[in-house]
């Protein structure tokens, strides 16, 4: 059987039917990750052995009548900075190539628990970017290439979750987003991205790059896989003194799942949000929301509280990742960084001051409250994910695609204050690629935005599309 496009529902009734086995299922993906992984430079390690002992496993458990959940026998990847024990966690970057960590991650230790198998270490742009990249060669592993024409950038700096997912190499894969890494690669590689709100999922034993803004979530096939990933992954965990004590349970699809009365969701559009974009970006985006009619109320040019969101969170970065990278900036190993403006890339974040990175946490403050404020009087904003289609391998990203000079930032001030985002497949620009719509809400709003990608998904097909790989 082909299972490579399959969805973790259709996968976990196959196994529950028992229709396949999850030692079928390992030895499957395997197989892809070690096949088709390299042509995209989407896999650094495959965790063969861990994969079939704990395939084997789950496989004891079905037969014996214990069920685990709707992940139990699946398999799935996480971004390598990540740790897992016995395997190496690389960060993407040459100096840490040979780094192995002595315990798991919370977030496989909860997937563990859920009977997920642990299939690969996907590949990342290094250090997650930290060191200020500025082209897609930005990694010991190569570009990320998309699936959908390998030419182009698979996104960053969750390129290996992206392009495997949407590659049929793993069915859902764990990826980190600071400021974009998990949204930009589920729109250029045209799977479903979902980002928690700050908080949410543990990110003990994840790598820090900025520790007050980064978070870990999903990447997979639909809005609906995405929300039995995150179920699993979520919950306070005392070795993360920022996680918190939340569950999650999407929503259902009734009549008015706003809460607001009546039977409409209400969305906002941020002004210019699709006004000087790529035009099939802007076309698709559109035709999302029409889609859509008969179950939202659209409120055009809205617009966001004015604050420094960008030079808030660009200070934040820096600072916290001059210190998370402390010992590269001291000894010189950042010479051995893949991208060049990587290798000095570090050092003007040594600058920062203390009261400087103080007053941009104050500041941060009133900001979160702002846009909450903001964000309450609508059910979600919806925006193109991106505003042009993958970049260019050969291109820098301020080269790629020249003409572009319009849309609405809104993944710098969400990310930020640290509240949630999903990215949903929307259709296809130029040369083939993906476009990508997203949805964004208030803390701790996931459930509205599974729900409301779920809708737009149940309408469409474009999540099911498979890129044309032989």
């Amino acid at each position: 059987m082909d299972f490579a496009f399959l969805s973790v529902v259709e996968l976990g009734r196959l196994l529950r039917e028992k229709k396949t086995t999850a030692a079928e299922l390992a030895a499957y993906f395997l197989d892809r990750l070690e096949r088709i992984g390299p042509r995209f430079n989407a896999v650094v390690t495959v965790t063969r052995e861990r994969a079939l002992a704990e395939a084997a496993q789950a496989d004891r458990e079905i037969h014996q009548g214990i069920g685990r959940g709707p992940l139990h026998g699946v398999p799935y990847g996480v971004k390598d900075l990540i740790a897992t024990k016995d395997y190496p966690t690389t960060w993407g970057a040459e100096p840490y190539r040979q780094q192995k960590l002595d315990a798991d991650a919370t977030v496989v230790e909860r997937l563990g628990a859920a009977g997920a198998v642990l299939v690969a270490k996907l590949a990342m742009v290094e250090l997650a970017g930290g060191m200020g990249y500025n082209q897609p060669n930005a990694s010991f592993t190569g570009p990320g290439k998309t699936p959908w024409n390998p030419g182009y950038w698979s996104g960053g700096s969750s390129s290996g979750p992206g392009a495997a997912v949407a590659a049929g190499l793993v069915p859902f894969a764990i990826g980190s987003e600071t400021s974009g890494s998990i949204l930009t690669p589920a729109a250029y590689c045209g799977v479903t991205g979902l980002r928690p709100t700050y908080g949410l999922v543990s990110r003990h034993g994840a790598m820090a790059l900025a520790w007050t803004m980064d978070k870990l979530g999903p990447l997979a096939r639909s809005a609906e896989d995405c929300a039995i990933v995150l179920q699993a992954i979520v919950g306070r965990d005392p070795k993360d003194p920022s996680s918190v004590g939340r569950g999650f349970r999407p929503l259902p699809l009734t009549p008015s799942p706003s809460g607001r009365g009546g039977t409409k969701w209400r969305i906002g559009i941020p002004k210019g949000a699709d006004k000087d974009i790529q035009p099939e970006v802007a076309a698709n985006f559109r035709a999302a929301l029409k889609v859509l009619g008969d179950r939202v109320d659209i409120v055009e040019d809205v617009e966001l509280p004015d604050l420094p969101y960008g030079a808030v969170a660009g200070l934040i970065i820096a600072a916290e990742g001059a210190s998370a990278f402390d010992d590269l900036l001291k000894d010189g190993r950042l010479s051995q960084l893949t991208a060049p403006e990587d290798r000095t890339g570090g050092y003007p974040a040594l600058a920062v001051s203390a009261p400087d990175y103080l007053r941009a946490l104050r500041v941060r403050r009133p900001m979160q409250r702002a846009l909450d404020e903001f964000l309450k009087k609508f059910d979600a904003l919806a925006v193109p994910t991106r505003n042009t289609v993958a970049t260019p391998l050969d291109k820098s990203f301020r080269d790629g695609w020249p003409g572009v000079t319009g849309g609405a930032n809104v993944i710098g001030p969400t990310n930020v204050v640290g509240v949630p985002g999903v990215s949903v497949p929307n259709g296809f620009g130029v040369q083939g690629l993906p476009t990508g719509l997203s949805f964004t809400a208030r803390a701790f709003d996931e459930a509205k935005l599974v729900t409301l990608a779920q809708l737009y998904q149940d309408r469409t097909d474009w999540h099911t599309r498979r890129p044309p790989i032989d």
